[in-house]
């Protein structure tokens, strides 16, 4: 089974519009301050989890995805979160294809929260699921074709000469005659012109730009520390705020006192304040960060935690690797009635621990609460979900709420959250400041400690698997079991990714695109841990325990792990063969001989109907693995920037391989969660970095997600070029090779 409400994507033809976008689905917007183009696009009703209580569409004139100035300039508004993954420049490039614009003369600019800038499939304004590119390509491009069209009608209008003769390039109009004007001097007459009902988007032979290896627009801007992110604003007269949360999730202040936090110089309020999942906290609200910090660590606070459940890891895995013993609720059916009486047998229990997600810049937000309304500033991954609950919690309507999109230093998930725990607990800090008699807007800051501490995280999993393989190595019957907490349980999106007791993202990436009599049920665990998607969602886990599993059993059919995954791999598998296939020739394998001491090991996995497979070269360094070269096959259909791709793997590679390393968990005693820097939890850094040689496939196929893909099958390749050092299998993460089975 595979997980469908992402991996669905879009299904839109890439060389014709005419069963896409309604011209009804296309506006202009009013007059334009300084004249110019401006054309906007919204989706009527449309999207899985449109919001009935969200505003209706509108598009102002701020919120357009397309201006073209007199000055020549085209400003792509993009819809999504910049944090990273280069949407800022390869949305833009769709637009500048069809529309022919120069590109030197193209910006990108993030959008506020809006209507129109819903994700065509999903219907709510969201940067995740790895859709950016793959939702927003026909839309994107259509936007800049039907620009095009206006502006050439505007161009044949005044020539007086038949539309079908003029010519564009580079943001220019040629007539038949040798007239030329510019998209700048022409973009008032073409917004006078009417929206084209239906338009012809160019064949992938003729781009330009799409499948070009494109530079970042925002690179100049980050490398010289121009760039400004969410942290680095301030709103006029603005104060920060830093909140002591709850040491256990959930729970409240018995009582607390301020004395010695107000007596800090800079320290203006000290404030009891609601916090997430029912609890509270103290704020303390400062003129800068540092005393805001310093009022914090001098508050004197006894927490009343007798009402909330207290997890401790070392029972919980106890109790989940009990429960994997036991059937859960049926996710994908099979006989395996052939599992007691098989030649050989391979039994297995996984553990993986919860996760944090660690983004390098911590979360923040800058909340101006009024009568009236309320501006917000963050690096948000559902804008228009934040902008409802932000509404609610203030007592607005939700059009009276501004989310402006911020720049974001990382995210993974973590500002993708459906409660939207940390927006909604700035604007409760902003109402209580307000009641004691403030009014300057609020910054919340979490610290490091605060992040890593205050959750949410990637859930814990137990795996169990049983495994029969008859003589001639044939998989005949597997029994699978997977424990863990669901992060879809209570969210808005239940309704769709919940069927029969089943979270759809527990179990995304088992089976496929193996042609194998897999059994798999589910246990979903309730426990007082926050938990949310993390980078590649279930993949994280699925993948590791499939391709180490399929590794297993290809040894033990003693067969060649690559012959082996071409032999159970059914025809949904061309892809996989084809993105396998072209890391084996890039990388060696099977012709290239190692050295004494390195080990090759492969995986191949799909999440986000992008294929990745890894061919990896792995030694052990001083008792500990050591990752040495990776080399990606990557299908990912159309490869819109082939340099954001290769960045994308490169980044979750690395991820990846930080989920392998010593101390890269999240652990529990008592309730309280042990870790709380990178001190203590582990990622990967640059010490660990290895080579990485990125391959792609050539396909003209609309493209399929890359923000996601590149990081599951990371883990189970280096585990399996380990087993091929050792001798041992290693069942859990991070890697610990003392307790590998042999």
């Amino acid at each position: 089974m595979r997980i469908e409400w992402i991996n669905q994507g879009m299904t839109m033809s890439a060389s014709s519009s005419d069963s896409g976008l309604s011209r009804r689905s296309f506006m202009k917007t009013g007059a334009v301050a300084g004249g110019g183009l401006v054309l906007g696009f919204f989706l009527p009703g449309a999207g899985r989890f449109a919001n009935a209580q969200q505003p209706p569409a509108t598009v102002h004139q701020p919120n357009a995805f397309l201006r073209i100035t007199p000055d020549n300039r085209v400003t792509v508004q993009v819809n999504r979160l910049e944090f990273g993954q280069g949407v800022q420049t390869s949305l833009p490039m769709l637009i500048a294809e069809e529309l022919e614009a120069d590109w030197s003369l193209v910006d990108g600019a993030l959008a506020p929260a809006g209507d129109q800038y819903k994700d065509p499939l999903f219907g709510i304004q969201i940067t995740g699921g790895s859709g950016s590119v793959a939702h927003s390509f026909i839309q994107y491009r259509e936007i800049g074709a039907r620009a095009r069209m206006m502006l050439v009608a505007a161009a044949a209008e005044q020539w007086q000469v038949p539309a079908d003769q003029i010519k564009t390039v580079k943001s220019t109009l040629i007539g038949p005659a040798g007239q030329r004007a510019t998209y700048g001097s022409l973009a008032d007459a073409a917004m006078k012109q009417p929206v084209p009902a239906t338009v012809k988007l160019k064949d992938p032979k003729d781009f330009t730009l799409i499948g070009k290896p494109v530079k970042r627009l925002d690179a100049r801007a980050k490398s010289t520390g121009k760039q400004q992110f969410g942290m680095d604003f301030k709103a006029p007269d603005s104060k920060v705020a830093v909140v002591a949360r709850p040491p256990v999730f959930g729970a409240k202040v018995a009582k607390f006192d301020a004395s010695k936090a107000k007596a800090i110089k800079g320290v203006i309020d000290v404030l009891e304040v609601k916090t997430d999942r029912g609890g509270s906290g103290v704020v303390v609200i400062a003129d800068g960060y540092w005393p805001a910090k310093s009022g914090r660590e001098a508050l004197a606070i006894d927490w009343d935690t007798s009402g909330v459940e207290k997890v401790s890891s070392d029972k919980q895995l106890g109790e989940y690797k009990a429960l994997a013993q036991k059937p859960g609720n049926p996710a994908r059916k099979a006989d395996i009635s052939k599992l007691a009486g098989a030649a050989k047998k391979i039994s297995a229990v996984y553990e993986f621990p919860y996760l944090a997600h660690a983004p390098m810049e911590p979360l923040n937000c800058v909340v101006d609460l009024r009568k009236d309304g309320c501006t917000v500033w963050a690096g948000s991954q559902f804008q228009t979900v934040d902008q409802g609950a932000i509404a609610a919690t203030a007592g607005l309507k939700p059009e009276q709420v501004t989310l402006n999109t911020m720049m974001a230093g990382g995210g993974f998930g973590r500002r993708a959250v459906p409660t939207s725990d940390y927006l909604v607990e700035a604007v409760n800090i902003a109402k209580v400041w307000q009641a004691a008699g403030h009014k300057e807007p609020i910054k919340v800051v979490w610290s490091r400690e605060d992040d890593i501490k205050g959750g949410y995280y990637r859930p814990s999993h137990v795996h169990r698997a049983d495994i029969g393989i008859d003589a001639k190595g044939e998989i005949v019957a597997w029994d699978h079991v997977i424990v863990g907490q669901s992060i879809i349980t209570g969210t808005p999106f239940e309704a769709v990714m919940m069927k029969d007791g089943v979270d759809s993202t527990m179990v995304e990436g088992m089976g496929k695109p193996y042609d194998v009599p897999l059994n798999l049920s589910v246990h979903n665990v309730k426990a007082n841990v926050p938990v949310l998607w993390w980078r590649s969602v279930g993949s994280t886990h699925t993948a590791f325990v499939m391709e180490t599993l399929i590794d297993e059993a290809a040894h033990a059919a003693k067969m060649d792990p690559v012959a082996y995954r071409r032999k159970l791999m059914g025809e949904e598998g061309k892809r996989h063969m084809a993105a396998l296939d072209l890391a084996v020739a890039k990388s060696g394998y099977g012709k290239k001989a190692l050295p004494k001491g390195q080990a090759y090991g492969l995986a191949v996995h799909d999440s986000f109907n992008t294929v990745i497979a890894y061919v990896v070269v792995a030694s052990i360094k001083n008792g500990q693995p050591k990752l040495l070269k990776v080399t990606a096959g990557v299908h990912c259909n159309t490869a819109v920037n082939p340099l954001t791709i290769e960045a994308q793997i490169q980044g979750a590679a690395l991820m990846g391989l930080g989920m392998t390393l010593p101390g890269a968990a999240i652990t529990l005693k008592d309730g309280v969660v042990e870790q709380q820097n990178f001190s203590d939890y582990t990622v990967a850094r640059m010490t660990d970095m290895p080579k990485i040689d990125v391959h792609i496939v050539p396909s003209n196929d609309p493209p399929t997600g890359m923000g996601e893909p590149g990081l599951p099958p990371l883990a189970p390749a280096f585990a399996n070029a380990l087993f091929k050092l050792t001798g041992k299998r290693l069942r859990k993460l991070p890697f610990d090779l003392a307790s590998a089975q042999a």
